[in-house]
């Protein structure tokens, strides 16, 4: 679905100062996002940046929908790489920028106004001396266009100069590390609809495990007695202290998803599900998507 330039995703209008940011250019500021069957939301995440920053680039891994079209139509440089893990894809982003400055989105994340200004504000007297921001990242729930009250939230550094800092290049840590000597807290959020529903949430992650079981197994006797509190001892981490108990009925159904598919990963990493683990790696060695499902790397987290 097209979307107004002018107007936040949630339907805001933005404000004049967003729009031609330094001397009536946009900055100098390459947004990269990764993606893989995600055309029904990377229009909303493109048109976040997309009169803000000089430059979206695309990685498309071999999308079977129509993500490519609608990211070419959103205005986005599409490029296609066969899917090498989450952090050599982030990588390949940045080395196709036009930029230093890199903004590292994901297809389901979006920038709200308060964050567009905090960034254009960042730039207005040039680049920053910094190296890069760190932000909040709150959990929308599906079809809501805003998180939950007292939303839990990872934070990240998704705003960077790439010749002082780097995306790892892990198949599956993808995080760059917080340095607050040289970087910097950001203000404002950036919003993460992870989901599409609950039925999601179990495949995108339990795809994700596997591909973890590539670089890291524990032992299974060391295993066994955790995973016979790990459903309880997640449930209660999710519910009460991330205050998922404020998302309702909705919620309680996502802490107890977490807390089944967190024990499933227990169970994968002892090796309990060992084929599918081996076939996840020969997929990765074949150039393949695991199981076509692996969509952004903080898509596939949980918060």
């Amino acid at each position: 679905m097209n979307q107004d330039p002018d107007k936040d995703p949630a339907g805001v209008q933005l404000p004049a100062g967003v729009r031609g940011t330094v001397a009536g250019r946009c900055l100098p500021i390459s947004c990269t996002i990764i993606a893989c069957d995600e055309a029904d939301r990377i229009g909303r995440c493109i048109d976040s940046v997309r009169d803000l920053v000089d430059d979206v680039v695309v990685v498309d891994s071999g999308s079977r929908d129509d993500t490519v079209a609608v990211a070419e139509a959103h205005g986005a440089r599409v490029i296609f790489n066969a899917w090498p893990g989450y952090g050599p894809q982030k990588r390949f982003a940045e080395d196709a920028a036009r930029h230093a400055w890199i903004l590292s989105l994901d297809a389901d994340e979006w920038l709200p106004r308060q964050t567009r200004e905090e960034i254009a504000a960042l730039f207005a007297q040039g680049e920053p001396a910094l190296a890069g921001f760190r932000f909040r990242i709150p959990t929308v729930y599906p079809g809501r266009a805003q998180p939950r009250p007292f939303a839990g939230y990872h934070a990240h550094v998704r705003l960077y100069d790439r010749r002082r800092v780097r995306i790892p290049a892990s198949l599956v840590h993808d995080a760059i590390d917080f340095d607050p000597v040289s970087m910097r807290m950001a203000k404002h959020p950036i919003h993460h609809e992870s989901i599409r529903s609950l039925a999601h949430l179990v495949e995108k992650n339990i795809t994700y495990f596997h591909l973890q079981a590539v670089e890291m197994r524990r032992a299974k006797l060391t295993t066994l007695p955790r995973l016979l509190v790990e459903p309880f001892a997640v449930f209660a981490k999710y519910y009460f202290l991330r205050r998922h108990v404020t998302g309702g009925l909705f919620g309680l159904r996502y802490a107890a998803t977490i807390a089944y598919i967190r024990t499933y990963r227990l169970a994968v990493l002892a090796g309990f599900f060992h084929s599918r683990t081996e076939a996840t790696r020969l997929r990765l060695e074949a150039g393949q998507s695991a199981d076509g499902a692996q969509s952004s790397a903080q898509s596939r987290a949980t918060e």
